[in-house]
């Protein structure tokens, strides 16, 4: 399995359309995680992006986000990608705790930001 956090600096990004780049951990089906790579984000906002047919052909099935609009969470969802919002933190700890079962998502859509670039459906 693959999971993807949208990161800045090895840290769970806050804005998933605007992240640094993605951390994508490949993980076995003992929930050790056995590879990290990195993939560069794409021009434009992210659910208006391919990021997410990107991650999708890369075999990413999860993502660990800090906080993304609902239009982000549909276009993942309807690419066979998961999400879990209000995580922060170091992203492989992040992963650690979601492999362990202890986060739960936020529940929480971001409704706007100073980039204007968010879709709520």
């Amino acid at each position: 399995m693959k999971i993807a956090l949208p990161s800045c600096q090895h840290q769970v990004d806050e804005h998933f359309g605007h992240c640094e780049y993605f951390t994508v951990f490949t993980v076995n089906d003992r929930k050790e995680i056995l590879a990290e790579e990195r993939v560069s984000s794409l021009p434009g906002c992210g659910c208006k992006s391919n990021i997410a047919q990107r991650l999708t052909e890369m075999g990413v099935k999860m993502m660990l986000a800090g906080n993304m609009g609902q239009g982000a969470v549909n276009v993942l969802n309807n690419c066979g990608i998961e999400v879990l919002r209000g995580c922060s933190g170091d992203v492989q700890e992040v992963t650690e705790q979601w492999l362990a079962g202890t986060l739960q998502d936020s529940g929480i859509a971001c409704a706007s930001h100073e980039q204007g670039c968010h879709e709520n459906r």
